[in-house]
């Protein structure tokens, strides 16, 4: 091994262990915080014990102060989210700041804690992948193997905010990049690995949502796949039209940034007044849908009511994810469809009405992010659950496609064609890059030379 590659692979070692050591942290924290502020680490069960006018004005206290924060850090860097991640590693420019990174994980811990309808994933892989790209400058290793650290710490911070490093390792290829390679894949599986080790023995190796097993696959579970995916597919593409034109009506209001988020925060908190399960990222209602214990009409209420509620709080201004919303707005779609349609009473429709909440949930993920071999694999790393591996790929799949002909861009490509950077994820850029590749490689004599990626290629804006 020559002195490059092992600096190259101590900083791998390093920066997932840095990346997971900070999921750790913010999870801890915000369990600490909910607990010294509402009486239980637990999202779900303080937000139901909060008298009427708490739970009406705490995300709107939370949303006010991270925005507070946020204008306090307006001088750093811009942080972009994962579409800046996407830019760094695909395209080779630009960097994903450390410091805007963590000022927005501290300007987004107030809103959460609060209880606004924000995932507390995305702001972690974010600070990840700018540990990836800080590791990269202490070991002082080429632009080359910069871009693949950036994406092994995404994949490492994915991994140890989900516990699932399957999941992780596909993020990274199908949605970061979209080209499997083998000299990105060894490190980003590498990264994905050890964050899940550091995260397990810090919280516990079982799945994030239990271990689950459901019935095996019959005919009417893949005929409510058939039937779950497209929806999903229409549920994932109006859920990003409606943070889209949300986004557009926020921008609009003429007033100081946190009044803007307050006033998003508010909206959240006269839905939690008659839903409290809309608060926080959703992961507790999410583990009461795949148990069987909503039913009926209330999913349809959860179905409408989370989408406006995580809406009200990114739109507004406050630093969050939408990944795990998006899961949540799944498990409701999969769920209330299986509890309304499906046959079954008593005992039996519980797994029945969780199994296809599981499905749901994966299909609006693969909707959103245009990921669908991610967005299964994910399902059953976090249930432990293999059985449904057939309705979760035909569904994910259907979800997927669907969505793309109604919102071509993914929720992440989205926020690079904001910043003015088009992106074509399609195959025939995936040719396009082969083709390139080959040719710079039959010039050179190289037979390793990694292929070239261009964004600017022909895409089709929503």
């Amino acid at each position: 091994m020559s002195s490059s590659q092992g600096r190259f692979a101590l900083a791998v070692v390093l920066s997932s262990l840095l990346a997971a050591s900070f999921a750790v942290a913010v999870r801890f924290a915000l369990a600490a915080g909910n607990e010294a502020l509402f009486g239980s680490p637990d999202v779900l069960d303080a937000a139901r014990a909060l008298p009427w006018g708490v739970r009406l004005l705490a995300p709107a206290v939370g949303a006010a102060i991270g925005a507070a924060v946020a204008v306090a850090s307006e001088r750093l860097p811009a942080s972009h989210g994962v579409g800046g991640v996407m830019e760094a590693v695909v395209l080779g420019r630009g960097r994903v700041s450390l410091r805007a990174a963590l000022a927005k994980t501290a300007s987004s811990l107030p809103a959460i804690a609060g209880g606004g309808s924000l995932g507390r994933e995305g702001p972690v892989i974010q600070v990840a992948a700018a540990l990836g790209g800080t590791v990269a400058g202490w070991f002082r290793l080429d632009p080359l193997q910069t871009r693949t650290l950036y994406a092994a710490g995404t994949a490492a911070g994915f991994a140890a905010a989900y516990n699932t490093p399957l999941a992780a390792t596909l993020f990274v290829v199908e949605v970061v990049v979209g080209v499997l390679a083998v000299e990105l894949i060894v490190p980003v599986a590498v990264a994905a690995a050890i964050a899940t080790m550091l995260t397990r023995a810090a919280l516990g190796d079982a799945p994030i949502f239990g271990v689950r097993t459901y019935a095996l696959v019959t005919t009417p579970q893949l005929a409510s796949s058939v039937l779950l995916g497209p929806l999903a597919g229409v549920a994932g593409a109006g859920f990003m039209a409606l943070l889209f034109h949300g986004e557009r009506f926020f921008a609009k209001l003429t007033v100081p940034r946190p009044v803007r988020a307050a006033s998003g925060g508010l909206v959240v908190g006269a839905l939690a007044t008659q839903l409290p399960e809309i608060t926080g990222n959703g992961a507790e209602a999410i583990r009461e849908m795949l148990d069987g214990r909503v039913l009926g009409l209330m999913f349809v209420a959860l179905l409408i009511a989370k989408p406006l509620a995580t809406t009200a709080s990114v739109s507004s201004g406050s630093a969050g994810g939408v990944f795990t919303p998006s899961m949540f707005l799944g498990a409701a779609l999969g769920g209330g469809l299986s509890s309304i349609f499906l046959d079954g009473a008593g005992a039996d429709r519980v797994p029945v009405v969780g199994a296809c909440a599981l499905v749901g949930m994966a299909s609006v993920v693969a909707a959103t992010t245009h990921a669908p071999l991610m967005a299964s694999v994910l399902a059953f790393e976090m249930s432990g659950d293999y059985a449904l591996v057939v309705p979760l790929l035909l569904s994910t799949a259907l979800a997927t496609t669907v969505a793309r002909r109604l919102w071509p861009d993914s929720i992440y490509s989205a926020e690079l064609r904001r910043r003015g950077i088009a992106w074509d994820d399609s195959l025939r850029r995936r040719l396009t890059d082969a083709t390139v590749a080959t040719h710079a490689s039959q010039a050179t004599g190289a037979v390793d030379a990694p292929p070239t990626t261009d964004a600017t290629d022909e895409t089709h804006p929503p």
